[in-house]
């Protein structure tokens, strides 16, 4: 299978700031880690700096995610995925909110604390048609838990 080689160019808006990493050639997303120690509180969102910005290709996306080891801890991001847009050139931040045990977690600076994969974003359009135009499918107009797995 041939993958698309995709080129993200970054910026260091701090000195002191890291490059994104990947752990292992394989892994889908790159590593961000905190350009200072940051404390997150519970039942707040917190932005963690970088301190990069990234240029991404028009027709791709950056997709920001949790790192399952802080997830697991209790370190979630309240928006689920963050996207970066191919047209947005401010500083990457992770929208972090604390749900584990205590108050806090304290992430010390060049802690990995998200991570950022690169995804295609497909050319759409939408169509208004008539709801009867809709096709029909097995689930219909259930709403959640219709599809018989809840």
């Amino acid at each position: 299978m041939t993958r698309p080689n995709v080129e993200v160019l970054f910026a260091k808006l701090d000195e002191e700031a890291s490059q994104p990493t990947q752990g292992t050639k394989s892994a889908a997303g790159w590593d961000l880690r905190a350009l200072n120690d940051t404390e997150v509180m519970k039942g707040s969102s917190t932005k963690i700096r970088t301190g990069l910005a990234v240029a991404i290709p028009e027709g791709w996306e950056g997709q920001i995610r949790s790192r399952s080891s802080l997830g697991a801890k209790g370190m979630i991001m309240p928006n689920g995925v963050g996207t970066i847009d191919s047209d947005y050139r401010g500083e990457l931040m992770v929208l972090a909110t604390w749900i584990g045990e205590g108050d806090s977690i304290k992430l010390s600076k060049g802690e990995r604390i998200a991570q950022m994969l690169i995804a295609p974003v497909p050319l759409t359009t939408y169509k208004e048609v008539s709801f009867d135009e809709l096709s029909t499918t097995d689930r219909g107009e259930g709403g959640f838990g219709s599809s018989g797995r809840f």
